[in-house]
């Protein structure tokens, strides 16, 4: 892997688990993204916080890291609509709406990111 490649997949994987770690350390913020209707959202926000961590990490290891972005990538995809929400709610004032925005197709570059570790 090309040097460029191997500090834009560490980059990913820190991003993953410091997002997963952030929804134990800032759980109320992301308790307040979850759409109303999905359920149990203090669970949900920590069951996708322990999947980003585990994300994460297994796109440091060869034998895991295709299925790790396979993984991403799915993950990526169901949380856009908690980002959907977090751009109509009105719920974040103290976040400039255009910047909600923008999480909209940045959600494309992500998984495009996410999918050249896949083979």
């Amino acid at each position: 892997m090309r040097l460029m490649e191997t500090i834009a997949l560490y980059i990913m994987a820190a991003f993953l688990i410091f997002a997963g770690i952030s929804h134990f350390t800032k759980k109320i913020f992301f308790m307040k993204v979850m759409p109303p209707y999905i359920p149990k959202h203090e669970e949900m926000v920590i069951i996708s916080g322990i999947v980003e961590i585990i994300l994460g990490i297994g796109l440091l290891f060869g034998q895991t890291k295709s299925l790790a972005a396979w993984g991403i990538i799915l993950l990526f995809i169901a949380v856009f609509p908690a980002n959907i929400y977090m751009a109509t709610s009105g719920k974040f004032k103290n976040i400039p709406q255009w910047l909600l925005w923008l999480r909209l197709p940045l959600q494309i570059v992500l998984i495009a990111w996410a999918y050249l570790y896949t083979k």
